[in-house]
């Protein structure tokens, strides 16, 4: 009790009221002691020792439920002694693949409420630390303990990810009020470049999609720094190209987390609004953050940082009683629309590789037609038709092996129609149970390929087709039997081959439509179109929609790469030039 009998009956006997409140007696009790006479010394005392022999008891059994239930959450788990006790905890993995893996912490209790964030952010900000904060946090630590508890183990001068593939969480604390499941992504913007930024995207995509993935997100968290003064070239990238994941329905759920901020971190915050990064905001139209400090999980062995260790822990107890409010008062983003954005953005990359393929391939087929053309035009000015014979160079398709080159992102096989003989999902297509689930496939048939065949008829292997021509030798004859038709045999082989050129060309233009109609679709439905996977592709797309003479659609292309700056355009450029080498 930290007031004496004698100052509580000086002060409080003539109110007691206030008396009851000083104590923090229920109505219970309040009603039970109410009976005694407070002006009585001894009535009083009595008073006094009954409510301190009731509190050192609760005390004693709140410590040793406590401790019980850490021993149940941390009894199996590998420990490393030291002022902080480090605790590995003990976990079971589900699902682990190359781009997918799932952990789980606890048993699930289906009354429970359940959140799902996911984490992302610039390499080495600081996004599994985080993760085990809350982690500790849910298991009902205090600072008292000492305890330090970790679901994934950090290294010592970790100045690289560790994580190489998307990553769940599901924790589950018996007796956590709720339970989390975190989406743990490897470090956008490292060194390894826009190939593993593919694979997350890619990664996120299949995770979206299978029956036992995840089918809302409560909340999207940019990991940040206290040390960022302003949002760098490499960070706006990171930002963008998370941010084109997903629909415009999902900025209210995108927050901060700061890290290494024992005080308010006004340079952070001043970048992220100078950035002018959708996000959720307060009241006063500010950026709704949260701030982390890592010095109570810097060091395990420094008694010299008790103090700094105590206030780290204040403030993360407090940051998660926010956050939590945070993910109670906002409405859970539906995964189907980001799944669109991501089917949307992945099917316009394969159209746009295709149309490259379809369009060589149709110059070459027009070379051939011409040459035929001009050959007869030649005999019938020479009325020397029965004799006709030509050498021309003949397109043809080829299957060779993939070259790999850096911009394929790590991909070494390629989804082919085997009927259209068209490369339907090259570069970036990646390991699927099935044909069916490849981005490309759509209720069962390819989006891609001219005739939209069932995706059994595709086949996914280390070669692609390829456009060539050989010389070869034509006769009259020839051109009968390929252009002839029984039902018309008045049209001139001219007129056929005139007919056929025009076809390949409607065929292109039918492509350049497709394309520009799923960039339509992105602007649409994505929060953020102006990103690199966007721009990537505008300089090509419009210089072939200038081709096709529709003035409407290149101010509209025109238009979304005038909202993009000089430097993401620049990265776009030697993004998309490379692949075009």
């Amino acid at each position: 009790m930290i007031f004496g009998w004698r100052f509580l009956k000086k002060h409080y006997t003539a109110n007691e009221k206030e008396l009851w409140t000083v104590l923090g007696l229920t109505e219970k009790k309040i009603f039970f002691y109410s009976r005694l006479d407070l002006s009585n010394n001894n009535s009083f005392l009595l008073l006094c020792r009954n409510i301190m022999a009731e509190t050192q008891y609760s005390s004693q059994n709140e410590d040793n439920s406590r401790e019980e239930r850490l021993n149940e959450s941390i009894g199996n788990s590998r420990s490393e002694e030291g002022f902080i006790t480090r605790y590995i905890l003990n976990t079971r993995t589900v699902t682990e693949g190359e781009r997918l893996k799932r952990v789980v912490f606890g048993k699930k209790d289906e009354n429970k409420p359940h959140k799902t964030i996911l984490i992302v952010g610039e390499t080495g900000t600081g996004k599994s630390t985080i993760i085990n904060a809350m982690v500790t946090y849910m298991l009902g630590v205090g600072s008292e303990d000492r305890i330090w508890c970790e679901i994934i183990e950090t290294k010592e001068n970790q100045t690289y990810s560790q994580t190489n593939a998307v990553t769940v969480y599901d924790v589950f604390t018996k007796h956590s009020p709720f339970s989390l499941t975190f989406i743990d992504t490897p470090g956008f913007g490292s060194t390894e470049g826009i190939n593993k930024d593919i694979k997350i995207a890619e990664s996120l995509l299949e995770l979206f999609r299978s029956e036992d993935g995840v089918s809302e997100i409560d909340a999207v968290c940019f990991v940040v720094t206290s040390l960022t003064s302003r949002c760098t070239e490499r960070q706006r990238y990171v930002f963008n190209a998370v941010l084109s994941l997903f629909g415009r329905d999902v900025d209210k759920n995108i927050v901060v987390f700061i890290t290494h901020a024992s005080r308010k971190p006004n340079n952070a915050i001043k970048a992220i609004k100078e950035s002018k990064i959708p996000c959720a905001q307060d009241d006063r139209g500010e950026p709704v953050y949260f701030r982390f400090d890592n010095s109570h999980c810097e060091d395990f062995n420094d008694e010299g940082l008790f103090g700094d260790y105590q206030a780290s822990w204040d403030l993360l107890k407090t940051t998660m009683e926010n956050f939590l409010t945070f993910l109670n008062e906002i409405k859970p983003i539906n995964m189907k629309l980001t799944v669109a954005v991501l089917r949307s953005r992945k099917q316009l990359t394969s159209s746009i590789f295709n149309l490259k393929d379809k369009i060589k391939y149709n110059e070459l087929k027009q070379r051939e037609l011409e040459q035929t053309k001009e050959a007869l035009q030649k005999h019938e000015r020479e009325k020397d038709n029965n004799n006709f014979e030509c050498t021309v160079d003949e397109a043809y398709k080829e299957k060779v092996p993939i070259e790999y080159r850096w911009w394929h992102f790590g991909s070494k096989e390629a989804t082919c129609c085997t009927v259209c003989e068209e490369n339907c999902h090259y570069p970036g297509c990646w390991w699927v149970r099935d044909l069916s689930w490849c981005s490309v496939m759509s209720g069962g048939n390819c989006t891609v390929c001219t005739g939209r065949c069932h995706y059994t008829k595709h086949v996914k292997e280390g070669k692609i087709y390829q456009g060539k021509t050989r010389k070869v030798r034509k006769t009259m004859e020839d051109l009968k039997q390929k252009y002839e038709t029984k039902s018309d045999k008045t049209k001139s082989l001219i007129i056929r081959l005139e007919d056929e050129i025009a076809e390949q060309e409607n065929e292109k233009i039918r492509l350049v439509e497709e394309c520009y109609q799923c960039v339509v679709k992105l602007e649409e439905i994505a929060l953020n179109t102006d990103s690199v996977y966007t721009l990537h592709h505008l300089d090509f797309l419009i210089e072939k929609v200038k081709e096709t003479g529709n003035t409407d659609r290149v101010q509209r292309l025109e238009e979304i790469k005038e909202r993009a700056d000089d430097k993401q355009l620049a990265q776009a450029r030697q993004w998309f030039s490379a692949m075009c080498h």
